[in-house]
């Protein structure tokens, strides 16, 4: 699969990709599911694998069908956990492949330090991100001061190597969640980078993430603090 950025972050041996073009989400889960293999087998470093995917929806292990609204677009069952979720132009998904065995055998922390990796690249933008409890995903106020979501977490283990990850609304079309009830949350709306007026692309972002990914490996490793 093509990519048009490709290597080793800055004092990390885990490998990091950008995708070119969009990817289909089913050719997505093959390669994860082959890598995931792999950085088990020790064949492969880990990875961190960035993209965007044509307009779908997934639905996580605790996805109740009643959630799906309109299936206007593909709609794709997914090992992540969590419920529906839409995928599409303008949000940059980032699959995250790596071993817990390894990095201290915590999921919830691994959740964690994931959730933090987020919140602090978008922090650089001026956005006051942040986890809410008893909620799934990444929050942050919107320009009308309500609650809203501008992120999504799901995530699976196997054997102690993760896949899946995160995905992060830049500037997609934000009516096309409206064909589910996303992470199973229907009194808060979703929001964007852009629906907050700030003018940031892809790469952008990913120098964001590049930026605080230091930070959020030495956390996987054990040093999450409180897990809340």
């Amino acid at each position: 699969m093509a990519n048009d950025a490709a290597g080793l972050v800055a004092g990390s041996s885990v490998d990091w990709e950008i995708a070119d073009g969009r990817v289909l989400y089913p050719d997505a889960v093959a390669r994860m599911d082959a890598r995931q293999a792999a950085i088990r087998e020790g064949e492969e470093r880990e990875l961190v694998w960035l993209l965007e995917h044509p307009p779908l929806y997934t639905a996580g292990t605790s996805a109740d069908p009643a959630e799906l609204l309109s299936a206007r677009f593909p709609v794709y069952e997914s090992g992540r956990g969590g419920r529906y979720t839409y995928h599409g132009p303008g949000q940059r998904v980032g699959y995250v492949m790596i071993n817990l065995g390894e990095r201290g055998r915590d999921v919830r922390c691994y959740v964690h330090a994931l959730e933090g990796w987020v919140i602090a690249a978008l922090s650089d933008f001026g956005i006051a991100a942040r986890r809410a409890e008893g909620r799934i995903g990444i929050w942050c106020d919107d320009q009308q001061g309500r609650e809203a979501k501008i992120g999504a977490i799901g995530v699976r283990v196997r054997r102690w190597v993760t896949a899946h990850g995160f995905a992060v609304n830049i500037d997609p079309d934000l009516t096309n969640f409206g064909g589910i009830v996303p992470c199973g949350i229907s009194e808060f709306p979703v929001t964007s980078m852009a629906a907050l007026g700030i003018d940031a692309t892809m790469a952008d972002f990913d120098a964001a993430l590049k930026r605080h990914f230091d930070a959020f490996l030495a956390t996987v490793g054990g040093a999450c603090g409180d897990k809340t």
